[in-house]
This record gives structure tokens, sequence and C-alpha cells, in this order.
């Protein structure tokens, strides 16, 4: 046992030897107790404390274009941030760890708001398999199983699918992002959803196109109520 923990500690060293340990917004070393973000970045990342204000700007964002029961993000976004930084990191660079403890975190705040605390069902925004396939993962679902862990409600994938595949919304304008997902969700199994309280996430939010898409689509089931959660989101900023 002596020998397998001397070996075990080597292996450690030399992996962070060549793999330093890095909090995934500011680049900067963490020490032992930290994870995926520094203490500095923990306490410093613009939160919008938008789940304790009813009528913050992400559910404003969708009045007049599709029912939401509640709407929040964690995170302020802006260009050359470091919100920005950790965003890219998850998405592009493979750090799916991100996405898992971030939704734990944000879980926990979201209990602190009655109109969280009754989901009953988390849905992540569904990635056509072709780009999950590119990707590795899709980022909406490790979010979505991290804010699991702490909400005390059923994470369910593969219900709400994305059958067509589409080009990226980056450069597209709002009418054109909503052109680009407009009637390409669908429901799979209809009865698990009848009744519930579903918390639908994404990692960003802007013009809301991808959201109202999937909306649209859950919304076609009886007795369904949609609220909509986010990593980050430039809206309000």
């Amino acid at each position: 046992m002596q020998l397998f923990n001397s070996i075990y500690q080597e292996l450690k060293f030399l992996e962070e030897l060549f793999y330093p340990r890095i909090c995934m917004a500011c680049g900067k070393s963490l020490i032992k107790e930290e994870s995926v973000l520094c203490t500095f970045c923990e306490l410093k990342l613009p939160k919008t404390n938008y789940h304790l204000w009813r009528k913050n700007p992400v559910l404003q964002l969708f009045e007049g274009r599709i029912e939401i029961f509640a709407a929040s993000a964690r995170y302020q976004y802006k260009k050359a941030s470091n919100v920005q930084s950790l965003l890219h990191n998850f998405k592009y660079r493979g750090f799916s760890d991100i996405g898992v403890k971030i939704g734990k975190d944000y879980g926990g705040e979201l209990m602190m708001s009655p109109d969280f605390k009754t989901v009953e069902l988390i849905i992540p925004v569904p990635l056509h398999y072709k780009k999950e396939r590119l990707r590795g993962f899709n980022q909406s679902e490790r979010f979505a199983f991290g804010l699991s862990q702490t909400m005390k409600a059923k994470l369910e994938v593969n219900n709400l699918i994305r059958r067509v595949h589409t080009s990226t919304q980056t450069k597209k304008s709002r009418f054109e992002r909503w052109q680009n997902v407009s009637s390409i969700f669908e429901i799979k199994n209809p009865e698990k959803l009848t009744g519930k309280h579903i918390l639908l996430v994404d990692d960003v939010i802007t013009t809301g196109s991808t959201i109202e898409g999937c909306v649209g689509s859950l919304k076609t089931v009886e007795g369904v109520k949609v609220s909509v959660a986010a990593i980050a989101s430039p809206v309000g900023g």
C-alpha cells in the first residue's frame, strides 16, 4: 500500500508538472483546495442574482414571444472577460467538469428562490448528434447534470431532441437565429413530461431564439410549466 501511494503521488506530481492545474477563468495556478476556479474568481466573477429578481432582464427577453415561468443566468457575460474565457474552456477545450461544478454551485443558489424550488425535471438544450460527436459532449447536459445534483430534480435527457443539424448561431441576427432553430426540436416521450415543472438549461442565452424553439416544443405537452437557466447571459449588462 505504501508503495502504491508513493507511485500515485509521483504520478500526480508529474501530471501537475506537465499539466498544471489552473483557474479556468483567469489562468492562474490553483492551490490544493481549489477546483476549476480560483478563490478570487469564485468571489469576483460577475453574478447576476437574477434568480432572486422575478422580473429580471432574462425573463423580460421572452415577453411577448413565449410563455416562461421563471428565468435566470448565473453570470453576466461580456466579451474579452473572464466569463468568456471560462465558457471557451468549457465548450471548445473539452473541460466538461466546468459545467458540472457551476451547475452544482448554481443549483444550490436556485433553490433559494421559490420560483425554482418546485422544478421537477431538468432538460438540457439538445445538440444534434453530429455536433455532439464532434465536440465530445453536450455542454448544456454537463451543466444540467450539475444542477440536478443540488436541486433534487431528475435529469431528463434524450426526450427533447434536435432533429435537424443547423448552422452556428454565433454571427446571425436575432431573426436569422430564430429562423435557424424554429421547428427543429421534438419530444419523443411526452407522457414523461405531462404536468411537470421543467427547468430548460443552456450554456449562454443571447437572443433567446434556441430557448424559444425548445419551449415551443415543450409547451405542446399538457400541463407543462417551463423555467429557464443558463451559465451566462449578456442580457441586462
